[in-house]
């Protein structure tokens, strides 16, 4: 894989520094329009751009994660079987930073200069599935294990606990009637098939407890 510069590095784009540490604006934009599509807004409530989940993943990225701090990450980088898990050379960041640059340049190629973003919603679906099929040609990039990843780190994004910046006012464990971190479910253990009927707690209790 040849040496890019500043592939691991977060960004130092001012206007953008509020909300996004690591990823530049042209990151943004893919990591937007594609969570989007990965868990869209419908009537059973919000999707992935409302529960912040490209704001997760871009702190994520920006942390221990995002440098693979606690992986394994020396050689040799041959591509192994489904079952040895992540098998590169690149750290999820500079994953993230290659790959979404590749698909952009892709996109560009196949759609007369548009980038992902600015694809219509069936382009963009189309583009997912054959980065999830691998058919997506990114150069000595996998396009599966990029896909993979995102795709963890989005479901990460809509179900982890609010303190990490994702799951936003708990939508996700709304949606889904996960109580959250409550200390004592004892009284409804043995009541099997009926709805819990209270709201979650986050780690960090719930907005309720802490508004004026």
């Amino acid at each position: 894989m040849p040496w890019t510069g500043g592939a691991q590095a977060p960004h130092s784009n001012s206007a953008e520094s509020a909300r996004y540490i690591f990823f530049t604006s042209a990151e943004a934009a893919f990591v937007e329009a594609a969570t989007d599509r990965m868990i869209p807004e419908d009537e059973l409530g919000p999707g992935a751009l409302k529960a912040g989940v490209p704001e997760f993943i871009d702190r994520q990225l920006a942390g221990e994660f995002g440098q693979g701090r606690r992986w394994y990450m020396q050689g040799p980088w041959p591509k192994g079987d489904d079952t040895q898990g992540y098998q590169s050379r690149l750290t999820p960041a500079g994953l993230y930073r290659a790959s979404i640059k590749a698909i952009d340049d892709g996109v560009a190629h196949q759609f007369h200069g548009e980038t992902f973003a600015h694809l219509s919603v069936s382009d963009r679906d189309a583009v997912l599935s054959k980065l999830e099929s691998g058919e997506f040609h990114l150069g000595q990039i996998d396009s599966k294990s990029f896909f993979d990843m995102f795709l963890q780190n989005v479901m990460e994004g809509f179900w982890s606990d609010p303190i990490y910046g994702g799951n936003r006012d708990m939508v996700g464990w709304k949606l889904i009637g996960f109580p959250g971190a409550r200390y004592d479910q004892r009284p409804f253990v043995p009541k099997h098939g009926q709805r819990y009927p209270l709201p979650p707690v986050g780690l960090k209790g719930r907005k309720a407890w802490t508004e004026s």
